[in-house]
């Protein structure tokens, strides 16, 4: 009885849950929904179709985003960021992207936060070690993403 008296600890954790799973793949495939869904919206003819292929293409934006504010904000420490002093940068580029694709269907910019994923995605597997590949994407948009050679 007298421990529900007691004032709890404060406790410390490098992100909301700390399991240490991070992965870029999320971010990466979201990037290749948002490209395949302006496709799509290209094709489209229909405007209820068409008014599903971008809300897709917003979340989807969103997402990536998200992925990638976790990763740098809980995964990467002082010591990648001094290994890599493009990092701070590149995630800004990401997020800047993230929202221009929001904005419009250019394809050109979905592909350029393609590339600036697939930048941060490598400098990711590198600060574990690990070596990576760069394949084609086995469905549309068939796009190229970096991923582990393991």
């Amino acid at each position: 009885m007298f421990n529900l008296f007691k004032k709890p600890k404060v406790v410390y954790a490098h992100c909301d849950i700390p399991c240490g799973i991070y992965d870029p793949h999320e971010a990466q495939l979201s990037v290749l929904t948002v490209i395949r869904m302006m496709d799509l919206i290209a094709d489209s003819e229909d405007d209820h179709d068409t008014a599903r292929y971008i809300a897709v293409k917003e979340a989807h934006a969103e997402k990536c985003k998200h992925e990638i504010r976790v990763m740098w904000g809980d995964y990467f420490k002082e010591e990648h960021i001094e290994e890599y002093p493009e990092l701070h940068d590149l995630t800004h580029r990401i997020m800047a992207l993230g929202s221009k694709v929001k904005q419009n269907t250019e394809r050109e910019v979905a592909e350029e936060l393609l590339g600036a994923v697939n930048e941060f995605a490598e400098i990711f597997w590198k600060t574990k070690g690990v070596e990576i590949k760069k394949i084609k994407a086995p469905y549309g948009p068939e796009e190229e993403v970096f991923y582990p050679d393991l």
